[in-house]
């Protein structure tokens, strides 16, 4: 019989996941393949953190929509040629507020982390130039990934998302994101 640790539901062992979200007639090698994620609550119980390790090798608009969400996020933007994280060589273009309002675009041409607060619109997210490999985290300070779109009508919808993961209740489908496998406390 199998003893179980006291801690054993704090440590989690990555699987790799291969990027499935590219628009239509995009190409999908922007992103080295596999790629890590940390996927919150779902992985480890009681968590209140999402994260993603990418490494960019070509030029991607990756996220065009502008959007929100009810938590802090942070930004990593690193070179992609390990051991030196310093060896940057992108432009990229990021947008923090509101378009039409109160937006303003930043040029990343070095290592970078920005914090995005609860609440504040941003995006898009250009990597415009890429000529050396650029390491990417996005780190959201909640149990699942969501975002809060407006829409077209005036109002505002959340979307979620858990990875193009097997779903943990069922594991013959996709994940939802469905919430269900969220478990707030690790004990």
């Amino acid at each position: 019989m199998k003893m179980s640790k006291k801690y054993e539901k704090l440590v989690f062992g990555f699987p790799a996941e291969y990027n499935q979200l590219v628009a239509m007639g995009d190409d999908p090698g922007f992103i080295l393949s596999p790629q890590a994620y940390f996927r919150g609550a779902s992985q480890i119980p009681g968590s209140k953190y999402n994260v993603g390790f990418q490494i960019f090798v070509k030029p991607f608009f990756i996220d065009r929509i502008p959007h929100r969400h009810s938590v802090d996020e942070y930004l990593v933007f690193m070179g992609g040629t390990f051991p030196n994280l310093f060896d940057f060589d992108a432009e990229i273009e990021f947008t923090i507020g509101k378009i039409g309002t109160d937006a303003e675009v930043f040029h990343i041409t070095q290592p970078t982390v920005i914090r995005i607060p609860a609440g504040v619109y941003h995006c898009p997210l250009n990597f415009k130039r890429v000529d050396k490999p650029i390491f990417f985290q996005a780190g959201l300070m909640q149990d699942m990934f969501s975002s809060t779109y407006d829409t077209e009508d005036g109002g505002q919808k959340e979307l979620w998302y858990n990875g193009p993961l097997p779903c943990k209740l069922n594991p013959e489908k996709k994940c939802d994101s469905c919430r269900s496998c969220i478990e707030r406390d690790w004990k």
